[in-house]
């Protein structure tokens, strides 16, 4: 077992917990309105059936459905008008490691939204925080673990699943830790530091007969969705070339994400990421050569260990090209736009945030250009992701977005370090089939 003080040794920290992101939003919208929906004494309530059956006998089989009228004309944009989801005691159960910014901002609060996900236990180096947020969220302090006692979640039968939202060096340990322990794992991105380590934990939950998740929540989200469905049925002509930008200006210089032994890198896989697998989530489509540039100002402090700007494109076997920006250093923008052949283009801006996300959209129309602003409708990202994996582990299918997914994503980047290294385009292989590493048999339904 890796000593994780060592790990985190000259990372100053509140407590002993680390934030995994910086940039906070607001959430729990949908837990006001399940209470409404679910207090309405005219609904009516049924339950749908399922033959599957997850652990302790937890399966879709007790799903209610709670429908009540809509107040608008057949003309006007149709709101969701119900809610079909289990009884607390039939949902499943996560312990979620690490309670820092992710988790205090975004995951706590996602569970509000579930319909079939709930939080059970926490694992955290700082037990006072952690008993503050059980309370908070009806958690017994019985379901409160630390770092070094956390392999006898094995022995607590209410934990269906750990959500891992740690440091990316930490992502292996913890991830082969909760395989061995007998429970299903969702873990964030990036998967880990190398392709190396996400591929011991492919097989790690492989061994263990466990399900391994990747929380690639742009993907379960509806907005990305529809760019994706666009991209893939031509809507405004073949995309042919994609712009993608994700940048932040990164404060502390002595947090984690700019240490290498636990970030891995900078802002590559942090946040340029979402550009890799937003480019191939898009499109379908796996790269066949990268081709980089890094740049990093040696004499700011915060890039001593990791890079500040990297630029890439990614060459696609049916000729796409995505160019592709992120940084550490400059205002935030996180944006993509996919230009087609046929007279528009389309896209969203943002598109990587927690909430806020917007359509773009244009079409020459004669001598008119027509914007559109589409509008899709919110949903809770990390509880659309947390309630597929529920969804998965009751009905003993694999997820979306599984480990192979990420380890993709980790070969891609080692790649774009290559180039960058040695100023030339690298090679990947040559992959035609689309959707390689996603299970879309279990794909998000729209």
């Amino acid at each position: 077992m890796k000593n994780i003080d060592q790990l985190l040794q000259s990372v100053p920290v509140t407590g002993t917990d680390l934030n995994r992101r910086n940039f906070i939003g607001t959430a729990g919208k949908g837990l006001v309105a399940a209470t409404i929906v679910g207090g309405l004494t005219s609904d009516t309530a049924q339950a749908q059936t399922s033959s599957a059956g997850g652990p302790g006998g937890k399966s879709m089989a007790n799903v209610i459905t709670v429908d009540v009228p809509s107040q608008h004309a057949t003309s006007e944009r149709q709101q969701e008008n119900g809610a079909s989801m289990l009884k607390p005691d039939n949902r499943i159960g996560y312990a979620i490691v690490g309670i820092g910014e992710l988790t205090m901002g975004q995951i706590m609060p996602a569970f509000g939204s579930c319909k079939y996900s709930k939080p059970v236990a926490l694992v955290s180096g700082d037990a006072a925080k952690a008993k503050k947020v059980a309370a908070q969220h009806g958690i017994p302090e019985k379901n409160i673990y630390n770092y070094q006692n956390f392999d006898q979640i094995k022995n607590n039968p209410e934990i269906d699943a750990v959500y891992i939202v740690l440091p990316n060096s930490m992502h292996e340990e913890f991830v082969i830790r909760a395989a061995k322990a007998g429970k299903h794992v969702l873990c964030e991105k990036p998967m880990a530091n190398s392709s190396k380590e996400a591929q011991n934990m492919i097989e790690a939950c492989k061994k263990a007969g466990k399900k391994l998740m990747i929380a690639y929540r742009i993907q379960y989200e509806p907005n990305n969705r529809l760019m994706m469905k666009w991209t893939r049925e031509n809507h405004f002509g073949k995309v042919k070339v994609i712009n993608s930008v994700n940048v932040q200006n990164i404060g502390d210089p002595n947090q984690w994400r700019l240490k290498r032994a636990l970030a891995g890198g900078g802002s590559l896989p942090d946040i340029g990421l979402y550009c890799i697998n937003t480019n191939r989530f898009l499109t379908g489509e796996e790269p066949n050569m990268v081709s980089a540039v890094i740049h990093t100002d040696a004499a700011d402090p915060r890039f001593k260990e990791v890079e500040d700007k990297v630029m890439w494109q990614m060459f696609f076997p049916s000729g796409t090209v995505a160019n592709n920006t992120t940084a550490y250093s400059v205002h935030d923008s996180k944006h993509y736009r996919c230009y087609a052949d046929n007279g528009g283009w389309f896209g969203m801006d943002p598109a990587f945030n927690y909430n806020g996300l917007k359509i773009e959209a244009s079409k020459a129309e004669g001598k008119l250009e027509m914007k559109q602003n589409v509008i899709v409708g919110e949903k809770q990202q990390f509880a659309l992701e947390m309630d597929h994996f529920a969804q998965c582990i009751m009905e003993n299918k694999e997820p979306y977005t599984p480990g192979e997914e990420g380890l993709q994503d980790h070969k891609i980047m080692e790649a774009i370090y290559e180039s960058a290294k040695t100023g030339k385009p690298v090679k990947l292989a040559n992959i035609t089939t689309l959707d390689t590493f996603r299970n879309e048999a279990n794909a998000p339904k729209e």
